[in-house]
């Protein structure tokens, strides 16, 4: 590198000394032969295209959307206590000793049992941070729930260095939403977007207090929208790789029109780092949040009582879909709306008021983020056609809906591989009165995930009652077939594919 500064170096020194290139600088030209000066202005010319092209794709420039809305982006410190024994590990750990692997070392851990670990406990300060930002100029501020668990005390520290002590008006843990209100007047406020104006691609900025280091910058792109993490539940979050990292939760995420779309809220790291994966909760979903606990202190949730799953190609071949899509009802909770409304395991819930379903993901969101007492409308796919059912919705305090794990994998061609008998006496229960017991697993079934003890309670959607029965079934069936298996007290469709 040093030679080719040096050569460099030595070719503007020949150029000055040639009275080409002036002292000034290397923009500051003296004389200049004519022909020399046509060859650079036919260059300039020919390069005009690739500059335009250069242009079109320029990188947006946050310099100005900082400057007027990060000072409405504040900083969040939270002090509170937690229990430790004596030696410093944490309240309720497992005996000492106890292998980890030991199927009981996570009862202790997690439910704290007496006389486990040091019994001698004391109280330490803890302290947290986070950041948060300020939507209504009277003080109101959006965050994360989990920043503010557990708080005793919240103190907002805003970018002109004033502290003021928070009220936490309310949070929402099943959306990662809460409120808090500073007693100020005439404050800094961002404006609110919407998640329908994000698409794929687009720049992002998110401003943030990452490790400590108040509003900090990071850009990046949307990389997906109505995602839904495994407890995630009813938040459609959009996927970015913005640099996010302990601190950033609660900031904002802005489109390039200045605009809030998203609270950043959760990684996705081995390490417990960033790593190229981040989540936001829409604006609009913290938005109706806000809302419900500005008015009453607390948010509610609806409820619809069904366990469902993914709608993946073999499913789609089993009920005769055009398309893997929609929400596959595996069970459906006594006495909840679901059931009330009449809807049955083998049921495809396809839409909701209109509002159709892509993926069985998006379900829990549109049914959370509904109203107890609504009632809606569902197209589901039953018997290889469309029907409507209406619902009214349930109060969910503590069920979300529910997703099932299915067996997912390929499964070969050829016959299901299964040796099954009908239930004996005393394995018939009040929710379990027919079906057939797997005994032995080979080929397709074996290849979909299928294990004896599982007991076959459907095929296609059609209750089984005896093996003739089963048999009939995956003789009329095409490419695949849709079982319903009871496993471990649960029920999971799994689909196998047939000869």
């Amino acid at each position: 590198m040093k030679a080719r500064r040096f050569a460099t170096n030595k070719l503007v020194a020949a150029l000055m000394v040639a009275g080409i290139v002036g002292a000034a600088g290397y923009g500051a030209v003296a004389s200049v032969p004519d022909a020399w000066a046509q060859q650079q202005a036919s260059a300039r010319t020919e390069a005009t295209p690739s500059a335009q092209a250069a242009a079109a794709v320029a990188l947006p420039d946050f310099t100005a959307l900082t400057k007027r809305y990060g000072p409405a982006v504040v900083n969040i410190t939270v002090t509170g206590s937690s229990k430790v024994s004596l030696d410093g590990s944490p309240r309720g750990f497992a005996p000492r000793g106890m292998d980890p692997d030991d199927p009981m070392f996570e009862f202790f851990r997690r439910f704290q049992i007496p006389g486990f670990g040091d019994p001698e406990q004391r109280s330490l300060p803890a302290r947290g941070q986070g950041s948060g930002f300020i939507i209504d100029s009277d003080g109101l501020i959006l965050t994360n729930a989990h920043v503010v668990r557990d708080a005793s005390e919240v103190t907002v520290k805003l970018t002109d260095r004033r502290e003021f002590v928070a009220t936490v008006l309310g949070s929402d843990p099943k959306t990662d939403v809460a409120v808090l209100k500073i007693d100020a007047k005439e404050l800094p406020t961002v404006q609110l977007g919407k998640l329908s104006d994000v698409e794929v691609g687009q720049w992002v900025l998110a401003i943030g207090s990452p490790f400590g280091f108040e509003n900090s910058v990071t850009a990046g792109v949307v990389s997906a929208t109505g995602r839904t993490l495994p407890d995630g539940g009813f938040v459609p979050f959009i996927q970015t790789d913005v640099a996010v990292n302990p601190g950033n939760s609660g900031g904002p995420l802005f489109d390039t029109n200045g605009k809030v779309v998203g609270i950043n809220s959760q990684i996705y790291s081995r390490s417990g780092g960033y790593q190229g994966v981040s989540f936001a909760i829409p604006i609009d979903v913290a938005l109706s949040i806000k809302d419900q606990i500005v008015a009453t202190g607390h948010a509610t949730h609806a409820r619809l009582g069904v366990t469902i799953q993914q709608v993946n190609q073999t499913f789609a071949d089993s009920f005769g879909l055009d398309a893997p899509k929609g929400a596959l009802v595996a069970d459906v909770s006594e006495d909840s709306p679901a059931a009330k409304a009449g809807l049955k395991s083998g049921d495809v819930i396809l839409s909701v008021d209109g509002r159709e379903i892509d993926v069985s993901s998006e379900l829990p969101g549109i049914i959370g983020m509904s109203k107890p007492g609504q009632t809606v409308k569902l197209t589901v796919w039953r018997d290889g056609k469309r029907q409507e059912v209406a619902a009214q919705l349930g109060s969910s305090s503590d069920e979300p809906v529910k997703t099932a794990d299915a067996a997912d994998a390929a499964a070969s061609q050829g016959s299901l591989g299964l040796a099954v008998r009908p239930l004996k006496p005393e394995e018939r229960t009040g929710s379990r009165d027919t079906g057939l017991v797997i005994e032995g697993v080979a080929g397709a079934s074996k290849a979909a995930g299928l294990r004896p003890g599982d007991v076959v309670l459907a095929i296609n959607g059609e209750p089984v009652k005896s093996v003739e029965q089963m048999r009939k079934e995956v003789n009329k069936a095409d490419k695949a077939v849709a079982l319903l298996i009871a496993r471990d007290g649960d029920r999971i469709f799994v689909p196998v594919k047939i000869g």
